[in-house]
Formats: structure tokens, sequence, C-alpha cells
């Protein structure tokens, strides 16, 4: 049974079910909770170094490549031995174009690229690297931006959870935010919220997310990196810096839609 949210991504394994008493297990993701919000953690250094060497390496690599081939190509005569010469460039291309914007991600990802959910407000806000989303075609003049950012605030009632795999030989799952139109199936947005893990690991962050939102008690407030009692310390290690608007990180700790409405008005956001 294919996904109920189109068009469906690529790698799809099934529909998440939103709700409290999910199985949790905020692991390391989790960076920061009280009553108001929570902030996980999408991108741990370990990956980050990672990633950003597998796709550097590959891209630096194609970058002189391609124009290598193209000149060889240029001294072939015979038209019957165009063809496969084509077909690699062509290869060669589509695979460049596929790895610098994971390079550009894993490069100018910064600690750990937090989502934050308030649930007094029912807002999330991401603050990301322009290619941390899902987008497969972009324009080519964005590459010659790579630190461009989006910085976005959602609706949790218009985010659904999906679980895609990543066709590997160890079936690594990961869970998507899907953002829809209100009121319909049609997903206009992709949100990263818990990347590569294994069977049953791939739904405990979603579950904690959850439980957070419906404020059940089986999401504990201190089972992050920072204790309750530290987000002076959370908010200077993590968002200080970064780019967040003065206005979204005053709507962190919003308590209702009417306190978020008033720190827009305050700071002139539309």
């Amino acid at each position: 049974m294919p996904s109920q949210y189109q068009p469906q991504i690529f790698g799809w394994i099934s529909d998440l079910v939103k709700g409290g008493n999910y199985l949790t297990g905020a692991d390391q993701r989790l960076l920061y909770a009280n009553d108001n919000y929570c902030a996980f953690i999408r991108k741990t250094k370990s990956d980050q170094i990672f990633y950003v060497c597998l796709s550097g390496v590959i891209s630096i690599g194609l970058i002189f490549i391609i124009p290598i081939l193209i000149y060889l190509l240029t001294w072939i005569k015979l038209a019957s031995m165009l063809i496969l010469p084509l077909v690699i460039i062509i290869l060669f291309i589509i695979t460049l174009y596929l790895m610098l914007p994971e390079f550009y991600q894993n490069l100018f990802t910064r600690r750990g690229c937090p989502i934050i959910f308030n649930r007094k407000t029912g807002k999330v806000y991401i603050n990301e690297s322009y290619f941390f989303n899902f987008k497969v075609l972009r324009n080519p003049l964005t590459f010659l931006h790579p630190n461009k950012k989006r910085i976005k605030e959602y609706d949790w009632a218009h985010l659904q959870g999906v679980v895609v795999h990543n066709f590997s030989r160890y079936s690594l799952n990961t869970t998507i935010l899907m953002a829809c139109k209100p009121h319909t199936h049609k997903t206009i947005d992709h949100i990263l919220l818990d990347p590569l893990r294994a069977g049953i690991g791939s739904y405990l962050v979603w579950g904690w997310v959850n439980n957070f939102m419906c404020a059940n008690k089986l999401a504990g407030l201190n089972d992050g990196k920072y204790k309750w009692e530290q987000e002076t310390q959370f908010k200077e290690k993590i968002i200080k810096g970064q780019g967040w608007p003065e206005w979204m990180v005053e709507a962190f700790n919003a308590t209702s839609l009417e306190e978020l409405a008033e720190i827009k008005q305050r700071h002139n956001i539309s």
C-alpha cells in the first residue's frame, strides 16, 4: 500500500501515526527539553565528518575527471565509439549533481542542525542549510551559494511522519516529516527528523516527539544533553551565533498562540 502523502518520497516504507504512548528513545539526539519546547540534533559530528569526506572526495574527483573525459571524447572519430563515453560522461555529471548537495549539507551544517518543537503553540522551527532538504531538481546557480540557509516555522498539525530506507546492505532507515497543505495529503516540503537508524531505532525519536507534543510523561524532560535548568547553556552553545532570528528564539518559549502573536508583532513579523 503506497503512502497517502503525495508525491510519494523515494524509498518509502511506511506512514507514521501521531499520538502519545509511543515507544520512546531520545538517545543522544535530544539536546534540551523544558515544559515549553524541545530541541533535537539531526547530525552527529562523526556522521558529518564521514559524509563530508566521502562526498568531497567523489565531488572533487568528478570535477577533474569530467573535463578530461570530454577532452578525450573529441579525439574519438568513429560514431559507433561515441555512445559508451557519452553515457559515462552523463552518468558522472548526474553523480556530481547529486554529490555536491551532500557535500555542502555536511560542510555547512553547524552544531548538529537542531530542530525545535514547541508544544504550547504547536510550532516547529528549523534553521538549516538549503541543501539539507530533499529536493532533486535545483537551479544550478544555487551551487554558487553553498552556505545558503532556510529558516522556517511550521505547524505541527501540518507535519506528518514517514519512514524511508537507504537501499544499503545495512538497511538503515530515516524518519522524515512531510509538510502538507492544510487539510490535504499534498506534500509541499520535507524535513529531516532522524537520519539513518537500524530497525526499530528509526521510530524512537518520532515516538519521543509525539509523547512530548501530547504532554505525555513518557517523554522525560531531563533525557537530553542539557538538563531542564540548563537552558542558558543550551542557547549559548547551540543557538547563539547560528543566524536564528531573535523573534524565533523568543518564540521557542512562547506559552500560547496569543503570546506568539505578540512576539511576532513586536518584531514586525507578518
